[in-house]
């Protein structure tokens, strides 16, 4: 068996050690419409944001790496928003992982492995990926393959072994992704709230016509 393979099943040992008692005991919280902004910075996990964080109009998206939907959104929506909305400055995109299973949790580490700076675009190898790795077999397998994406973006094997095998932050996370979820109320993936109201997956065109009327009602 050589290293790379031993790294993968370490990982996948010392990751589960920390999150598989919290997936095996997942309860429902309250439900509520608007978005929690306090319960997240209880935690010492960075907030993912592109765009412009002082914009009138905020968008928060709750997401899963494992999820087809997401996938699919990041591949059309996600990109007519980020071109028109996002990059021209005109909202604020807050971008939060969901863990429904725990190869969301490794792809989660992976991404923020690369900091602030290279997450959304780990974030998309990811998704244009997530047929390869999220299949890849068993957890070995998965790692490995979440490895090969990490290593295609710049991140190295040093670098990948500290951060897949970091056991507090993997139950930073998860409590943080919990406490979210429980207090907006996240049911599914991808949920959005803008501007604090919760919205289900759109087309580019409904969602579109949301920002514009929130960006009408702030001036």
């Amino acid at each position: 068996m050589n290293k790379s393979v031993l790294s993968s099943v370490a990982v996948v040992a010392i990751v589960a050690v920390a999150g598989g008692a919290w997936f095996m005991n997942r309860d429902t919280g309250p439900t509520t419409t608007i978005a929690s902004t306090e319960t997240a910075s209880n935690f010492d996990v960075v907030e993912m944001i592109q765009g412009n964080p002082d914009a009138s109009v905020q968008v928060l998206e709750y997401a899963s790496y494992t999820c087809p939907h997401c996938a699919s959104f990041h591949a059309n929506q996600y990109q007519q928003i980020k071109e028109n909305y996002i990059d021209t400055g005109l909202i604020g995109f807050t971008y939060r992982e969901v863990y429904f299973d725990q190869p969301g949790l490794w792809a989660s580490m992976v991404a923020r492995c690369g900091g602030e700076m290279r997450f959304f675009g780990i974030s998309n190898l990811l998704y244009e990926n997530q047929q390869g790795w999220a299949r890849a077999g068993d957890g070995a397998a998965i790692s490995a393959a979440l490895r090969n994406i990490g290593k295609v973006a710049g991140l190295s094997d040093a670098e990948l072994d500290v951060c897949m095998a970091d056991a507090d932050q993997a139950q930073e996370l998860m409590a943080w992704y919990r406490s979210n979820a429980d207090a907006d109320d996240v049911q599914g993936t991808p949920t959005f709230f803008i501007n604090g109201e919760k919205y289900s997956n759109m087309n580019y065109a409904d969602f579109s016509a949301v920002l514009d009327e929130k960006l009408a009602e702030s001036n």
